[in-house]
């Protein structure tokens, strides 16, 4: 009798027979390790996934930003903004005077906040911008009348020669001083880059004739860009290649500040309206377009809508969609002191809320426990990304010991990261193993928090109970006292057991995790229906 396969192709029945072979190492492979590992690793269905509850509305780092000053009764917010003029800062050439920035730097942190500053050298209706020693060394500066100031009246401005060589120069010392005193202080969240054009937003319109050349853009950019390596600086307008007006800088490391947000933030598809800030994102190209996954979103609130854009029916003809502004642009924050001004009914307290939380990152601890083998605790966290963008500070974590108060009685460093999870993406899980006889006896719960490196900065909390997540910003992991018992009653609770866990939404993901075998270690796990967490003994 033929053989089956006798009539197919030989090429074919080397790929079977491959397969097969494969196949068959594999099971050989399984039943190999099954009897190495004999009964340590078990299969066990684990408790339901943490409950979501939306975050905090004043979560570090993102939200609504008002001008500052102490407005902490009228709306949550983390972060405060202030326009700052360079004639204040700078006297000569390589001459500095950082008291007016020490200042205001100093005030937004004693509230626990942190600053969004803009340097700037016209302003409508102010003359200090340009300093004094340029103007006497003979920089041009033209003075007009501005009318492009709604919903002001209009106001006389002074714009220098951007391209005189003085100028120039004095940028580059300016912001090469700047990033050396100020990059990486936690008390600045985040820089617009401004310097140039009216209220530093990079045009002098109407005057178009009187902006800065390509040149001096390029100047900038580059000193910036040596100069801060930790803060985040944001330019005003994508630009691509061949833009009309400004060098390209979609490919720069810089993120991007809408300053008319939910005005002229949307594609409208008209060609009057290209300078909206989505169609400059698109014409700027595909790095402009994905600039959000790596280097923050931010911008203004269009003044003529601060307040109405959080009424229920939004009147004003010219409003976006403020939802869709936020989905399409991953903004993660805005300025805005209308919430914080006298017209902030309770309607738009509670949409602005909402707002608030639907920017940026929000992160969801979808499960966290801690198991307990010899002289071993093992802790396992894993969270996903519930907001827009991800969080761009690569600030530390750290686990501790805590009493039932939540006092911290003895803390580890990890090398978890928190940067670099996108929303929608795999969840992301982190291990660390402890020597249980470190473990203080007189801890109650195994945490964790991200640190915000100023000292009393908002802490960042998760978006999960009360029960897990304190207002401090510590996570509750899981008991102390009760993986205790369970040590003392013999059982090793889920060490050496497989844990498998499925998500409450529809958004599913799957994978496997490994136990890390010292230290800590963070394992992504990829996308399909449901979540397998294995811990295997130590071998």
């Amino acid at each position: 009798m033929k053989s089956i396969f006798s009539s197919l192709p030989s090429k074919l029945i080397g790929k079977i027979r491959l397969a097969s072979l494969l196949i068959a190492s594999f099971l050989i492979t399984s039943l190999l390790i099954a009897s190495f590992w004999g009964a340590a690793v078990t299969s066990s269905v684990a408790d339901e996934p943490l409950e979501y509850v939306q975050a905090a509305i004043d979560n570090p780092l993102k939200g609504l930003v008002p001008y500052s000053g102490d407005n902490r009764e009228k709306f949550p917010h983390s972060m405060e903004f202030r326009y700052v003029p360079l004639g204040e800062l700078m006297s000569g050439m390589n001459t500095f005077n950082w008291e007016p920035l020490e200042k205001l730097l100093n005030d937004v942190a004693s509230r626990g906040h942190q600053a969004v500053f803009r340097v700037w050298m016209v302003y409508p209706g102010k003359d200090n911008g340009i300093p004094n020693f340029l103007v006497k060394e003979g920089v041009n500066v033209t003075t007009w009348l501005n009318n492009n100031t709604a919903p002001s009246p209009p106001e006389k401005v002074h714009t220098p020669d951007y391209n005189d060589p003085r100028l120039r120069e004095a940028l580059t010392n300016f912001i090469a001083a700047m990033g050396e005193k100020y990059d990486g202080d936690p008390r600045i969240g985040f820089i617009t880059a401004g310097l140039l054009g009216t209220w530093g937003e990079w045009h002098e319109y109407p005057r178009n004739d009187l902006f800065a050349s390509k040149e001096t853009q390029a100047d900038v950019l580059n000193a910036y860009s040596a100069a801060f390596r930790i803060t985040p600086v944001l330019l005003r307008y994508p630009a691509g290649d061949d833009h009309r007006t400004y060098t390209k800088n979609a490919d720069r490391p810089f993120g991007y500040h809408d300053d008319s947000f939910a005005w002229a933030t949307l594609d409208t598809g008209l060609k009057a309206d290209d300078w909206f800030f989505v169609p400059l994102l698109k014409a700027a190209g595909p790095e402009a377009m994905l600039k959000w996954k790596t280097h923050p979103i931010g911008g203004e609130i269009r003044p003529e809508l601060w307040g109405e854009i959080f009424d229920d029916q939004v009147t004003h003809k010219q409003a976006q969609n403020f939802e869709k502004c936020v989905q399409e642009t991953h903004v993660s924050w805005l300025m805005d002191t209308g919430m914080v001004g006298k017209t902030r009914s309770a309607t738009r307290i509670t949409n602005a809320s909402r707002a608030v939380q639907r920017m940026g990152y929000e992160f969801h601890v979808m499960w966290a426990g801690l198991s307990r083998e010899a002289d071993t605790t093992q802790l396992t966290v894993q969270l996903r990304n519930t907001g827009v963008a991800p969080f761009y500070y690569n600030w530390k974590i750290v686990v501790a010991a805590i009493d039932r108060s939540g006092t911290v009685i003895k803390e580890w460093p990890t090398q978890w990261k928190i940067t670099g999870l996108l929303p929608g993406e795999s969840p992301r899980v982190w291990q660390l193993r402890l020597n249980t006889s470190e473990i203080p006896t007189s801890g109650e719960f195994l945490a964790f928090r991200v640190v915000n490196p100023l000292s009393n900065g908002m802490p960042l909390r998760f978006a999960n109970t009360a029960e897990r997540q304190q207002t401090d910003g510590w996570f509750r992991i899981g008991s102390l006292t009760a993986s205790r018992d369970r040590s003392a009653n013999g059982n090793s609770a889920s060490v050496g057991r497989a844990e498998r866990i499925t998500r409450s939404d529809s958004r599913g993901c799957s994978g496997w995790m490994w136990p890390s075998h010292g230290g800590a270690e963070e394992l992504p796990i990829h996308a399909q229906g449901r979540i397998v967490l294995v811990a295997a003994g130590r071998l």
